[in-house]
């Protein structure tokens, strides 16, 4: 069923209202704009299966509102887009997530694994490779290029049953349950927090250049949304951390920067100063404090240990070892298990004071949930000695054996 008009997606949506699931992906175009330019979605639901067409619909608000009602599952891969959309569309995430690439990787698939890789571990088949540099934009669509979008949506519900048969068989259907709950409310809180601290390089800045990086990061913002366009196509992040490193609203100065000799930037000049300029009025006690870890080389030396240790543990157990945790996550643990807090540096001399880890403190991802029921305690008996690790068999693909200490 193609959905170009308004009331036919009007009627589309009225069916899927009662299905028990809904399964779509969608294709768009980030390249460009400021926002992705949604282009397509592709949508199977209870045998009824559609593509709709934004880019003559205009409005597919009603789609969104189907998906996020309760009532159905909703089958995704790699959804964090699609979960983008609708929360920007509706307010709300998509009704009882069910993302296979998630799923898969609790099932022994590679994390992150595309849905061509899918396809052929959980449903033996050959994926079809088309269409695969498609601009999704140009229009009209040719009959090969529908064919292909359809394929996405089609293959989501028999690849959820395939995976979520295996997982009943491990026993790990909570851990998904659990993992469809954190995942999108952490998607939610990232788009809700403040993401100028995602300017990449800005760790070595005090207070100061902080408040001067987030003036710059929210000018860049408004004037990408204005212009439409990325936003690190109109100011790049080295740039602006050497703005704020540098600390000088003097027009002479920032134009002696190399890179910002583009005739938009140059009309743009004097705005740039205005930011940089806003960030040193900022109160000292309102400029954003840099967190960093107390890092030793202890940690370093035992997180490398724990992180092999995870590696052969999660393959030997048919778990994607990037799932569970990164070399990040390992050392956030530890940092908690030895009681060492995050160090914030604030105030002009670059002052430090120890943040109080209560016990009312959330625990990181490694001693929560089914993850600390799979690693944590492993981790306490390897570092308390009641477990130790030696190789057996170098050959085998999983050569690390933990067992007891010999006495």
């Amino acid at each position: 069923m193609s959905v170009a008009t308004d009331e036919q997606l009007r009627r589309f949506c009225e069916k899927i209202s009662r299905a028990k699931s809904i399964a779509f992906d969608t294709e768009f175009v980030s390249e460009h704009t400021y926002r992705p330019v949604l282009c397509l979605i592709q949508a199977a639901a209870d045998g009824e299966l559609a593509v709709i067409d934004p880019m003559t619909v205009g409005d597919v608000t009603p789609f969104w509102e189907a998906v996020a009602a309760p009532g159905h599952e909703t089958i995704v891969h790699a959804g964090r887009g699609e979960i983008e959309f609708c929360i920007r569309a509706v307010g709300r995430r998509p009704a009882r997530l069910f993302d296979v690439q998630i799923a898969a990787a609790l099932a022994g698939a590679e994390y992150p694994a595309g849905l061509g890789s899918l396809v052929s571990r959980f449903l033996g088949r050959r994926p079809s490779k088309h269409e695969t540099r498609t601009d999704w934009r140009r229009r009209p669509l040719s009959k090969r290029q529908i064919e292909y979008a359809l394929g996405d949506a089609r293959c989501l519900q028999p690849i959820r049953d395939a995976i979520h048969a295996k997982l009943a068989d491990l026993g790990r259907l909570d851990w998904l349950a659990e993992e469809m709950d954190s995942w999108p409310e952490e998607l939610e809180r990232s788009l809700s927090r403040e993401r100028w601290r995602r300017v990449s390089g800005n760790a070595g800045l005090d207070a100061r250049g902080l408040a001067i990086v987030r003036e710059l990061y929210h000018w860049r913002e408004s004037e990408a949304e204005r212009r439409d366009r990325p936003a690190r196509r109109v100011l790049r992040d080295d740039l602006i951390v050497e703005l704020a490193r540098r600390g000088s609203p003097d027009l002479k100065r920032i134009m002696a920067l190399r890179g910002l000799e583009r005739g938009d930037l140059q009309r743009r000049l004097e705005e740039i100063a205005a930011a940089v300029q806003r960030g040193l009025d900022v109160p000292e006690a309102e400029c954003p404090p840099q967190p960093t870890r107390e890092r030793g080389p202890e940690l370093s030396v035992l997180g490398q240990f724990l992180f092999s240790a995870l590696g052969s543990l999660c393959r030997e157990a048919q778990l994607a070892p990037n799932l569970v945790g990164t070399p990040a996550d390992i050392r956030e643990w530890m940092t908690w298990k030895k009681g060492t807090g995050p160090i914030c540096r604030n105030g002009p001399q670059g002052a430090a004071h120890k943040l109080d880890l209560s016990p009312f403190s959330p625990p990181p991802k490694l001693a929560r949930g089914w993850r600390a029921e799979f690693v944590g305690r492993l981790f306490d008996d390897l570092l308390a000695g009641k477990i130790s690790v030696r190789v057996g068999n170098a050959d085998l693909e999983h050569p690390l054996v933990f067992e007891p200490p010999r006495s």
